[in-house]
């Protein structure tokens, strides 16, 4: 695999957020990847004055500004373009199964003020149908499915949302296949591991709406098997409430964990269950789960799907793809810079497919 063990280290901050939970224990942890001791950093948080405090500079941390100080030719000597790469990721994945999993928002989509309002353009969903004449296709997303669905609009296609918490397959034979959870996108659930954390879901986003909406710009979205409050909207000034309100209703259920994503609060059931998760249980579904003659490639802009990144480099299988313009540490092998080129990316799969049936000598 193409540039698996290269990795660019960032500063310490910007590599302890992956957990960012609530209390002191789980702070705790964070203090232990700043590099100071448990008690330590329990005695500098409590000289700062509260656990919130280290919140928001964690928050900044996974929100950097686009500086054109930062230095960016180190980092892409270690993460090239998919673009310029094509050619080799091609012949990486000579006589392999491709397999695609990709994010929405930030990849599929551009990243947008309300989060309702992410759109994927004509021309994406146009790429993304033929991709999935090709090729097995995936959108694994924090969105909640239906929400989802309607964006993409795509019945042949895998949908696991929620984090992958709500796994859905595609139609089979052109036909509908019943779900069993009554929605209307004639989708087969697949795998649905945190089923029983519904009711206390749909209980702590009541509680969120309630105490979140003296704060202008925040946003609370139920993704039905977890919860997004977004703060792209939200003055700086006010991230230290926000975090704080959110970081005082969580106390209260300990089953509930806080992530953090590109200005997005993530609370999700405590379960071993993610994005990584999700990409090998499709992969075992697609009867690939202990095969050589595949190869995953997985795009995504988001920490989250760090996940599935590992999982691609512990598998040593397949690609990871970061999306993203400025340097961030990652396990992804190569990037891309925006939607647009993702875009991009995957015409040209499509078209070198076709080329390749016409040719198979060339495959």
């Amino acid at each position: 695999m193409t540039n698996q063990n290269n990795n660019v280290v960032r500063p310490e901050v910007n590599s302890c957020i992956n957990t960012l939970i609530s209390g002191p224990e789980s702070m705790a942890v964070l203090g232990e990847f700043l590099g100071f001791s448990h008690s330590n950093f329990i005695k500098r948080l409590d000289l700062e004055g509260a656990n919130v405090n280290a919140w928001i500079d964690l928050m900044r941390a996974a929100s950097p500004t686009r500086s054109e100080n930062q230095e960016k030719s180190s980092w892409i000597l270690y993460h090239p373009s998919a673009i310029k790469l094509f050619d080799e990721i091609i012949y990486s994945a000579k006589g392999k199964e491709i397999v695609f999993f990709l994010d929405y928002d930030g990849t599929l989509s551009p990243i947008v003020a309300d989060p309702d309002k992410a759109f994927m353009t004509r021309k994406m969903r146009a790429t993304l149908k033929d991709i999935a004449r090709h090729f097995p296709t995936a959108i694994v997303t924090g969105r909640c499915r239906d929400k989802v669905f309607n964006f993409v609009k795509l019945a042949e296609l895998y949908y696991a949302a929620s984090h992958g918490m709500d796994i859905m397959g595609p139609t089979k034979n052109g036909s509908a296949v019943k779900s069993n959870n009554n929605n209307n996108t004639n989708k087969a659930v697949l795998f649905q591991p945190a089923g029983q954390f519904l009711p206390m879901i749909d209980e702590v986003y009541k509680i969120l709406l309630e105490k979140t909406k003296c704060v202008p710009g925040a946003k609370v979205e139920n993704n039905k098997f977890c919860l997004s409050v977004h703060f792209r909207c939200v003055d700086e000034k006010s991230w230290a409430p926000l975090a704080e309100k959110v970081r005082l209703v969580l106390n209260e259920y300990p089953k509930l964990r806080l992530t953090q994503g590109r200005k997005v609060l993530e609370i999700r059931p405590t379960i071993k269950w993610d994005k990584g998760k999700a990409l090998e249980f499709l992969l075992e579904s697609l009867g690939y789960e202990n095969s050589n003659d595949v190869f995953p490639i997985y795009i995504g802009d988001d920490r989250t799907d760090e996940d599935a990144f590992k999982v691609l480099r512990r598998r040593g299988q397949g690609v990871g793809i970061l999306v993203s313009s400025v340097p961030k540490e990652t396990d992804a092998s190569y990037t891309l810079q925006d939607p647009s080129e993702v875009e991009h990316f995957l015409r040209r799969l499509v078209e070198w497919k076709r080329s390749s049936n016409v040719n198979p000598t060339s495959a």
